[in-house]
């Protein structure tokens, strides 16, 4: 059986990181068996960054790579009706939620006003992990913030960036079903992977109380958050 390795869960939501929540709502939404194994550690993991798959004897890193593999060698037809103005629009939305990361990421490790609320949401579901280990995260995140540029903004010049991926998916998402029709595609779970972590999320930051005024936004996310069924 494959096994997908993310990040642990909070608030509900099966992993706390969206690109590992996205992986993981693509496979439910497939209907593939298997395991789902939660770790903080991605040193064995491929270009060492979570999630990666292991089906059989391949280690595959990256939810898109992930995500192209299990359609390719499951013979999925989830994105099979896609025109090829879709498959552009699909690339440029995951484009997007690639940039939205990078302020959620901010929102938890970097801001001072939510930092400390993260920390301890984590502490209190993880009892594994360490105070020690939590700092020792954030100080690598300040680095890769700092050389990815969005830790040299201000938080305020942050959440506009965000804020401003978010509402160019509520311009995208319709007010009823999915993204390209009736039934989700894989875009939806990457979508669902972004919004679930804000949605849910039990925190209030500026990322939160915008994607909540989008009644849209939210609709979906609570759709996909149904379809997938018991989340681990």
């Amino acid at each position: 059986m494959m096994t997908l390795y993310s990040y642990p869960g909070l608030f509900g939501v099966a992993d706390n990181n969206p690109f590992g929540l996205k992986v993981y709502a693509f496979m439910k939404l497939c209907g593939l068996p298997f395991r789902h194994e939660h770790i903080f550690d991605a040193s064995a993991a491929p270009r060492g960054q979570l999630p990666y798959l292991l089906d059989g004897d391949a280690a595959i890193g990256d939810s898109d790579t992930i995500i192209a593999h299990l359609i390719t060698h499951k013979g999925l037809d989830i994105d099979r009706a896609l025109t090829p103005q879709e498959r552009d629009t699909d690339l440029l939305v995951r484009r997007t939620l690639d940039d939205l990361y990078w302020v959620m990421s901010y929102s938890r490790w970097k801001d001072d006003r939510f930092w400390p609320l993260f920390r301890d949401a984590i502490l209190r579901t993880h009892p594994a992990v360490t105070a020690e280990g939590m700092q020792a995260a954030r100080d690598y995140n300040f680095k890769r913030y700092h050389f990815q540029g969005i830790g040299r903004y201000e938080p305020e010049a942050a959440y506009a960036r965000g804020i401003a991926d978010l509402r160019v998916l509520a311009h995208l998402i319709p007010a009823d079903g999915f993204l390209f029709g009736a039934k989700p595609g894989s875009i939806d779970a990457g979508i669902y992977g972004f919004t679930a972590n804000i949605h849910f999320y039990d925190i209030d930051t500026p990322l939160k109380a915008f994607l909540a005024s989008q009644t849209n936004l939210v609709r979906h996310c609570l759709a996909i958050h149904e379809a997938i069924g018991r989340r681990d």
